[in-house]
């Protein structure tokens, strides 16, 4: 018996691969026969959505909570939660991460270099307001304390859209 792999298996399999399947060898017979694996003919894929609209939000509420208080750690841009925060929420984000940037730099106090570094989202608590508007709480822990966050979300031309920020 020997690990190799003949080209004419090999060939077989990128050219299968390349259509969209991936080729499986049967090695038991000696001729090299391919056949296709994957979802039956006929079946569609398994979908992308969400289970249930809740369950969205709740993963929604914990990357942006995430992302923010890395914004205000100081090490990830704000505009990459342009897409996801109201204007007015972005703008007091980005007013407080220069608040903590400049008090940081005026005094050179070390406890700030620590304040929202290592931030991890504990947990999410969801609930739903009314149709299409969502309430969630998140409770952030980082190297010198925890703190709650209030998000208020609502979906707007079929996206999720955060308009209340509150980090405490």
């Amino acid at each position: 018996m020997t690990a190799v792999t003949s080209v004419r298996a090999v060939r077989k399999t990128s050219a299968n691969s390349v259509n969209g399947g991936t080729a499986v060898i049967n090695p038991a017979s000696g001729s090299g026969a391919t056949a296709l694996a994957g979802p039956p003919r006929g079946t569609n894929p398994p979908s992308l959505r969400p289970i249930s609209e809740a369950a969205e939000v709740t993963a929604i509420t914990r990357g942006t909570v995430q992302a923010s208080m890395e914004v205000l750690a100081g090490v990830r841009p704000i505009h990459q939660l342009a897409r996801r925060l109201d204007p007015r929420c972005l703008a007091s984000l980005q007013h407080r991460a220069a608040l903590i940037r400049r008090e940081h730099t005026r005094t050179g106090n070390p406890a700030l270099a620590r304040l929202h570094r290592n931030s991890t989202v504990r947990s999410v608590r969801v609930c739903e307001v009314a149709e299409g508007i969502y309430e969630a709480s998140a409770v952030v822990v980082d190297d010198v304390r925890a703190r709650a966050v209030a998000v208020r979300l609502e979906r707007s031309k079929q996206v999720w859209r955060i308009v209340e920020l509150i980090i405490g």
